[in-house]
Formats: C-alpha cells, sequence, structure tokens
C-alpha cells in the first residue's frame, strides 16, 4: 500500500493568518490617467468659464477632492455628467485634474496666481501648502506685500506671518517699491504701529509716512493723524526735527499732527535736563525688533580683598530710554 502524506487536521495547528499589502497604487492610477485621457469610462465632465471640457471620473475626484465630494455626493451635480466651475482658470483646472490622477504638479512664477486660489476652491491642501512654500521661497521687497496680500485672501497663515515678518526685518528696501504705496490704510497703519519694524532710524519711518500719504494726497490725508500717532517722533534728533519736520506742510495743516512735533521738542528739551522726569507714551519708547533689548555689561575688576573677577555680568534695559 502506498504512503501518502497527511496533511494534519487544522486542530492540530497554530491558527495561520497573512496579510499582503499592496506597496504602491501607482499602476491603478497610470491606468485611472490613461482612461481619462482616452474619454473611457467618464462619467463627468468640467468646464469653465474660459476654457474647454475636461473629462474624468466622480469616484476618482471625489475621493482626492472634499470639494468634489461635496458636490458628487449632496448637490444637484451628483446627477449630471457635465459641470460648469465658475471663476477658475481652465489651466488651473487641468492641472490640478492631473494632480489628482498623477500626484504630480509643477509650481512656477507664471501658475502660481492661478494655482493658489484654484486649489484653495477644490480644497486641495497639498497644492495649497506647496503653492504657499513657493511664494516664501521668493519673497523680496518687490513683491512682498503682493503675495501678502495673496496670503490674506486665501487664508494662508502661515505665508501671511512671514510674508509679514519679511516687510518688518527689510522695512526700508520694502518702502522703496511700487508696492508699497499699494497699501491699504489699514495695512500702513498696522505696520508702523508695530515694535517689530527694523529701520536704521525713526526718521526713515518718517520718511516713508509722508511719501504714502502724498501718493494720494486726496484719500490718504485723513489717515496722517493716525500714522503719526505711530511715529516715534520723539526719539528723532533735535536738528533733525527743526529742519525737516516742523516745516513740513502737510504737518501744518493738521492741528492734531503739529501736537505731536510740539510734543518731540519737549520730549528733546527734557531729555537734556537730566533731573527731569520726562513722560513716556508709546512715541517715546524705542522699537524692538525680535525683541532684542539693550544691555549693560560688567566685565573683570576687583572684587573683595582685592581679588581680580574674571566673571560677566549683564543686566537688561527694560524701561524706554533708560539710556
Amino acid at each position: 500500500m502506498q504512503n501518502t502524506k497527511q496533511i494534519p487536521e487544522p486542530s492540530q495547528c497554530e491558527p495561520a493568518k497573512y496579510e499582503y499589502k499592496k506597496s504602491s497604487y501607482a499602476d491603478i492610477y497610470d491606468v485611472l490617467q490613461s482612461l481619462r485621457r482616452d474619454e473611457v469610462l467618464c462619467d463627468i465632465k468640467l468646464e469653465t468659464d474660459n476654457g474647454g471640457v475636461i473629462f474624468g471620473h466622480k469616484v476618482v475626484l471625489a475621493s482626492a477632492s472634499p470639494y468634489f465630494h461635496a458636490m458628487f455626493t449632496n448637490f444637484s451635480e451628483k446627477n449630471q455628467d457635465l459641470v460648469t466651475i465658475r471663476q477658475l482658470d481652465y489651466s488651473a483646472l487641468q492641472l490640478l485634474i492631473d494632480f489628482i490622477y498623477s500626484g504630480k504638479i509643477s509650481i512656477t512664477e507664471t501658475n502660481v496666481q492661478i494655482l493658489l486660489p484654484a486649489s484653495n476652491l477644490l480644497q486641495l491642501q497639498e497644492v495649497k501648502n506647496a503653492c504657499c512654500d513657493f511664494l516664501q521661497a521668493q519673497l523680496c521687497p518687490t513683491n512682498v506685500i503682493g503675495i501678502n496680500d495673496l496670503a490674506d485672501l486665501h487664508s494662508c497663515t502661515t505665508l501671511l506671518t512671514s510674508s509679514e515678518f519679511y516687510i518688518q526685518q527689510h522695512y526700508l528696501d520694502v518702502v522703496e517699491e511700487e508696492e508699497f504705496l499699494s497699501l491699504s490704510s489699514e495695512q500702513m497703519v498696522k505696520l508702523i504701529s508695530s515694535d517689530e519694524l527694523t529701520a536704521s532710524s525713526e526718521e526713515k519711518i518718517f520718511e516713508s509716512v509722508i511719501r504714502w500719504v502724498k501718493h494720494d494726497l486726496d484719500s490718504r490725508k485723513q489717515m496722517l493723524p493716525q500714522l503719526m500717532e505711530h511715529v516715534r517722533l520723539p526719539l528723532t534728533s533735535k536738528d533733525y526735527i527743526l529742519k525737516n519736520v516742523v516745516d513740513e506742510p502737510l504737518l501744518l495743516n493738521c492741528s492734531k499732527c503739529k501736537d505731536y512735533v510740539f510734543e518731540a521738542l519737549r520730549f528733546r528739551l527734557l531729555k537734556s535736563e537730566e533731573l527731569i522726569t520726562i513722560p513716556h507714551n508709546i512715541r517715546t519708547k524705542p522699537r524692538q525688533p525680535g525683541g532684542t533689548h539693550k544691555v549693560i555689561l560688567v566685565a573683570g575688576g576687583l572684587g573683595i580683598n582685592h581679588s581680580i573677577l574674571n566673571s560677566t555680568e549683564w543686566l537688561v534695559a527694560v524701561m524706554a530710554n533708560i539710556f
């Protein structure tokens, strides 16, 4: 009789389980992309106000974009095979649909301004973040205000913060550009009032305020008192005030501004009288960009019993105008 090998009964073996996980779905998306390009099995066509038709699959679009998920599950478009998306650039939509199918997109100086709003609308957060990273790397004095406006418009909080910080840190370069003159009144007040504003002297900040106001005098002259409230005029020199501020026509025609000029002159006068208590307010407080503080350093010297000290001590000047 021929011997045969017996497979043990299940009860005689330890329970076995083998899990297999596909390492990549790239091949599936390659097929889906091919089907889309050949217009095979497509159940949706997308169009914009300014371009042609883009074919796609509802399930693929819905899986990648909360915008499309809501459209194809909760709204009337779920029963339509042609949807028009208003106020969206056709080329941007085409790039974003390609990204959904391929996972790749090329962001350039030419297309970033259409990709950012489009990715924000379609709730493609990865692309929106990539646009913000690209713009942050491009920050320079000539474009930072425009980028700041884009970030604010499309709720790009990190880019908004970094662009605001760039403007503050490179203020003297930014004010030389045409974009500076396009700042809104609210933006200008926020900027001038910031303790983080970096400038070699308060004189430069004063001059930038006058230049901004004169660029559109009729609509901006009423903002001058509010702006001058935040210019640290008392921290400029007495000679500068007498030569460049006192006779400035814009200030002569504004009673509140003249008060600030007199305040600055009085501050300089009292400053020379060391025994007189000097009144302090926002205009007499030095700006401290980056949280910097003046310090007093004490190094070396002779200690008790005439021993030589080899240590260093430092004191932070926490009160304005301590020096």
